[in-house]
């Protein structure tokens, strides 16, 4: 038996690594895209570009726009007194944002009564949009907490200091907030996922096509040899790209490292129990290498849409929280960052890996009790 498996195993990987073009893929093609999405995958929202339309011009008015260009979230852009040369901007794409002050700010101010100031966002990308007005309304609070500060003291005639409260906030396990941290470990799922269930899907689709799995069958090797020295190859190069694109998050991005290694690829092999499970399924309903390319991407993308990755599980409606636990990409996300970030061990992740093995058992008997059926 483990003599037949080889062969099938030899054979896959000279399959593989004969062409040095698939060897460029399979291997480097992870670390290019895990150096483009750890640049590019990122919800931290900086240097937006403001127009600036101050009708006061005072003192107190430039205060408020050096709060906001002084920051590192805003960039000015433009200086005018043009409200429709500032609303160009905004159309053009060249201002994301409109900081607009009228005339008696400073006076307003001085004589206690509201003075308010628009601040005008685009609003096409909600997201950054929302980051925009929090950002501003944060500035603007301090603003003002630190106007009606200096007029207490100066009604009071005091110049000293004065006691205040000094909130300082701490952030465990990502102490400046960067969203990249968040991200890059998350990248180590995607992409074994896609390589795995691309490869897999296709190596046997690829027999079909080449019409050799016939001849393959008609010898002493049973189905499930079959499948194990097909499958096996693709779980080490699965194991091998883990290894590279943490390798980049580590020593490229620094993503901090605090759990056990060992336990990752643990992790990530049963992931692959579900993923090589999959993509051995596509193979069934595929009859081309187009076909099978086509059905990995439609079950890729909703299952990173589903899985946490790019956006909360919590804020999903309650019938596609349900349906995201059958996403094996769910549970891998939670293992990774909880060993990179937090440096949490198996007492705290066993639940996940439980869910992994139980759908990884399910995925793969049902896959390979349809491979049999398939080619009988």
């Amino acid at each position: 038996m483990w003599e037949r498996i080889f062969t099938i195993l030899r054979k896959e990987f000279l399959s593989v690594f004969r062409d040095p073009r698939m060897r460029a893929v399979i291997l480097g093609v992870p670390v290019i895209q895990t150096l483009i999405l750890g640049y590019a995958v990122t919800l931290d929202v900086r240097h937006v570009r403001l127009a600036v339309v101050d009708h006061d011009g005072t003192p107190a008015s430039r205060a408020l726009v050096a709060r906001f260009t002084g920051s590192s979230y805003f960039d000015a852009v433009a200086f005018t007194q043009d409200e429709g040369e500032a609303a160009a901007l905004i159309d053009a794409a060249e201002a994301a944002a409109i900081l607009q002050i009228n005339a008696g700010y400073q006076e307003n101010l001085r004589g206690g009564r509201p003075t308010p100031v628009q601040m005008i966002v685009d609003g096409s990308d909600s997201n950054t949009a929302r980051f925009v007005v929090n950002y501003a309304t944060q500035i603007a609070a301090s603003a003002n907490n630190a106007f009606i500060l200096d007029q207490a003291l100066r009604r009071a005639g005091r110049t000293g200091p004065i006691g205040r409260v000094d909130l300082q906030p701490r952030a465990w396990f990502n102490a400046d907030l960067e969203s990249r941290h968040f991200y890059v470990p998350g990248v180590i799922a995607l992409l074994v996922m896609l390589v795995s269930l691309m490869l897999t899907g296709m190596a046997i689709v690829r027999e079909k096509e080449a019409g050799t799995i016939e001849q393959i069958m008609v010898t002493p090797i049973r189905p499930v040899e079959f499948i194990l020295g097909k499958c096996a190859p693709f779980v080490v190069i699965s194991v091998v790209n883990t290894c590279l694109v943490a390798a980049v998050g580590l020593f490229w991005f620094e993503i901090p490292f605090r759990g056990n290694f060992l336990l990752l690829l643990g992790g990530v092999l049963l992931f692959l129990l579900s993923t090589v499970g999959i993509g051995l399924f596509i193979s069934t309903v595929s009859s081309t290498q187009q076909q099978a390319m086509m059905t990995t991407f439609f079950f890729f993308f909703p299952a990173m849409l589903f899985s946490g990755f790019i956006f909360p599980i919590a804020n999903m409606p309650a019938f596609f929280q349900w349906l995201s636990l059958l996403d094996p990409l769910r549970y891998i996300l939670v293992i990774i960052r909880g060993i990179f970030l937090k440096g949490v061990g198996f007492a705290v992740l066993w639940t996940q890996f439980l869910a992994l093995l139980v759908l990884g058992l399910a995925v793969m008997t049902f896959a390979v009790t349809r491979f049999r059926k398939t080619i009988a």
